[in-house]
């Protein structure tokens, strides 16, 4: 895991346009990074509407909304559309990105493990430094206390 306090690991990934979106094109503004297992199941699509629902608040404060799962460029496309999301998804397919930031895990469900993401949000402030990390999020209220964190932490910098 990327600690409080240390840089923020440089990516650089493709959207669900297939446009490249790098973190070092992003210095200067906050951004709220969330790592998330897959489009379309229940609480990913909770998170991600709920993002998209907060989208208008979270530009006032000068944020971008970056989604970042294993899926496919054509998985973020179809959730995007049927969705109707406003918020950016990256896809980080070789999972180099997800392992950097420590989110790719061994995981547990009915006694089988497996790989996969473990959902976690950051908070990375204008210089590149990780300002805030929630691990093991749930889904439910999550947006709501992440854009409540971030006023605080833009109200001390």
């Amino acid at each position: 895991m990327v600690e409080v306090g240390e840089k923020a690991k440089e990516f650089c990934l493709p959207n669900q346009d297939n446009t490249e979106i790098c973190l070092r094109d992003l210095k200067g503004k906050w951004i709220v990074l969330y790592f998330y297992p897959k489009d379309n199941t229940p609480g990913c699509t909770t998170q991600a509407c709920d993002f998209t629902q907060a989208l208008p608040e979270y530009e006032e404060l000068d944020a971008v909304i970056l989604g970042v799962s294993p899926d496919s460029v054509k998985k973020h496309q179809n959730f995007i559309a049927k969705k109707e999301l406003a918020i950016t998804l990256l896809s980080d397919e070789d999972k180099k990105t997800l392992q950097d930031y420590g989110v790719w895990q061994q995981k547990k469900m009915c006694g089988k493990e497996y790989m996969g993401v473990v959902r976690t949000t950051y908070i990375i402030d204008p210089d590149g430094n990780i300002a805030k990390r929630w691990d093991k999020v749930k889904a439910k209220g999550h947006v709501a206390v992440v854009k409540e964190e971030l006023r605080a932490l833009q109200s001390i910098s």
